[in-house]
């Protein structure tokens, strides 16, 4: 699997966020930045997102994910 398509995997279930996507094979470091990330916690907002890659996670195809998640104001005082 590519960056690019855990990219499009992320942006089509999470439509209102901004995705950013490095890494190839099955590891990837992953940046979201999305208002529907607001009000929650860090483990909450980890667990939106690999709800969207579960299936992947469970066949294999991702082994390892490091991610930072954002609201776009929390993005705006870290950038």
């Amino acid at each position: 699997m590519q960056a690019e398509d855990v990219a499009k995997i992320l942006t089509d279930s999470l439509p209102d966020c901004e995705v950013s996507v490095a890494g190839e094979g099955n590891h990837f470091q992953l940046t979201v930045v999305g208002e529907v990330f607001e009000g929650l916690s860090s483990v909450k907002r980890q667990q939106k997102v690999y709800a969207c890659l579960n299936s992947y996670i469970a066949d294999g195809t991702i082994h390892a994910i490091t991610m930072k998640t954002y609201t776009p104001s929390e993005w705006q005082k870290n950038s």
